[in-house]
């Protein structure tokens, strides 16, 4: 719309309360309200933050019957988006035991900024996730297509995603670093949004959000949904900045920021250092909402109770370094 619009216009969206969810969805399954198909219910910020990714501004928000319906107003804003100019992107992709989705992966991420270099990081794999990355690799070698996009392949020494992130940036030399996760449950043609929300200026660490759009269905249990959604809860307040979704794989960032981020043994995920990283240095927190998928291939690395109580400590070092010493 942004495009088609004049500067006096005004976007109105009339939308359901997010704290009236569980009534609605309850009255719903008694019949006092017609049943409706899957919704993911937005609160004031979430709307913002995607009229923001628009080219949009709020100019007011507004309760209506009983605080069921709020209704917000936005014009075009004002300020013309302009890239500053085109970068080199560096993406990483961590892969272990993910034979079936890496032919896809390259072909699927579309071409954006000045060159790309897709490093995977391969790790202790128990099928040709290797054999299938040095494949593409010489595939893409036959295409000719030299500094506008090429391949690394990595063998990992260490173990677990944080060692491979970490063993990818450090080979990386994109202006914008970026990570993808190999199981494809991000499509990754959400990745030109990461690159254009840096691009432009609109913020200055994109971190993606998997909790936004309706998710296909068995993409996350519920129980890891209803986690993710506490800890996220608990990071916001912690750090000051919004975080729906601190989980999500998808990331991006400057490299001239990355560097000047603290790298620690406590994060066996792979996305607090960064995250950390990025409040630390006061950067910017754009959230780029994505849609999440079944994976295709294999089966997940995730265990609900040991990475529950990872996710706990990494709360704990959030509030001692955050909150208790303010």
């Amino acid at each position: 719309m942004r495009k088609f619009l004049t500067p006096q216009a005004r976007v109105l969206i009339s939308y359901h309360n997010d704290l009236w969810g569980p009534i609605l969805t309850f009255a719903s399954k008694i019949g006092l309200r017609k049943k409706v198909g899957i919704q993911n219910w937005l609160d004031e910020r979430d709307l913002g933050n995607i009229l923001n990714l628009s080219g949009f501004e709020v100019t007011s928000t507004q309760k209506r019957f009983f605080g069921i319906t709020t209704i917000t107003i936005a014009r075009p804003n004002p300020q013309k988006r302009i890239r500053i100019r085109e970068y080199g992107v560096s993406i990483i992709i961590p892969a272990r035991n993910e034979e079936g989705s890496i032919a896809k992966i390259v072909p699927s991420i579309p071409k954006f900024g000045k060159w790309q270099e897709i490093i995977f990081v391969e790790g202790h794999s128990k099928d040709k996730t290797w054999e299938r990355i040095k494949e593409m690799e010489r595939t893409l070698l036959r295409q000719g297509s030299g500094r506008a996009r090429k391949i690394i392949a990595l063998k990992q020494k260490g173990i677990g995603k944080a060692d491979a992130v970490k063993l990818g940036l450090s080979k990386a030399t994109g202006d914008i670093l970026m990570i993808y996760d190999s199981d494809r449950t991000i499509d990754a043609a959400d990745l030109v949004k990461f690159y254009n929300a840096l691009a432009y200026g609109v913020g200055e660490f994109a971190n993606g959000s998997r909790l936004v759009y309706p998710m296909e269905k068995d993409a996350m249990r519920t129980l890891n949904k209803i986690g993710n959604k506490l800890f996220s809860s608990l990071f916001t307040w912690i750090l000051g900045q919004k975080f729906k979704d601190t989980l999500c794989g998808t990331k991006a960032f400057f490299r001239k920021d990355y560097i000047k981020f603290k790298h620690t043994k406590t994060d066996p995920f792979g996305d607090f250092d960064l995250i950390f990283g990025a409040i630390r240095n006061n950067l910017k927190v754009i959230e780029i909402p994505v849609r999440y998928k079944v994976r295709v291939y294999g089966s997940t690395n995730i265990n609900r109770l040991h990475h529950g109580l990872l996710l706990a400590k990494m709360v704990f070092l959030a509030f001692k370094e955050f909150k208790s010493q303010t």
